[in-house]
């Protein structure tokens, strides 16, 4: 499927993997796809940004939404949890084997991929053959995934107004076409 992504797309998933690292986090999430879809300088990041989503806005709030305030929540003070961990097993004990046999890419969560399905469906729909980043958007916006939702809810935006928005702007989308063979 990744042949049919632009340029524009891989690039915004290849920025989703590195904002996943850069957080910590060892999943790939929708929430990340967003956060790679807002960076990028196009019709889906310009959509995204007169919401109130920019990249800054939305690697923020992913930020603060951190494992270690949802741990507090709940009585676990994970910097106590880590202090013990490091007294027993040595320093970055807690980092290690982050990854398998040295890959630490983040995996993809099964929103994500459902996502990255629902954006090839979109750009089917739409009688388009790629998937530029506004498809990848509309997939993660149509999965109503909490996990992207609520980023964008913090920040002020209306997943469903971005959608409309989008599609609204949808003559401004860098169309790349290919040419039939023989043709």
């Amino acid at each position: 499927m990744f042949e049919r992504f632009t340029r524009d797309a891989r690039q915004a998933v290849t920025a989703a993997q590195r904002a996943a690292r850069e957080l910590g986090h060892r999943r790939l999430g929708t929430e990340h796809l967003l956060l790679g879809i807002a960076a990028a300088d196009d019709a889906a990041a310009a959509t995204l940004a007169a919401g109130g989503a920019t990249p800054e806005r939305l690697r923020a709030i992913l930020a603060d939404t951190a494992p270690a305030e949802a741990l507090s929540a709940i009585g676990i003070d994970l910097e106590e949890v880590r202090r013990r961990a490091e007294a027993s097993f040595g320093p970055g004990a807690l980092e290690r084997g982050r990854g398998r046999g040295g890959n630490d890419s983040p995996r993809f969560t099964p929103e994500a991929k459902k996502a990255l399905e629902l954006a090839l469906r979109e750009a089917l729909a739409l009688g388009d053959d790629f998937i530029g980043t506004e498809h990848v958007l509309l997939g993660v916006l149509r999965t109503g995934d909490r996990a992207a939702v609520a980023p964008l809810e913090r920040a002020g935006a209306d997943p469903a107004a971005l959608r409309a928005a989008l599609l609204a702007a949808r003559d401004r989308w860098r169309r790349p076409r290919r040419r039939r063979r023989g043709a």
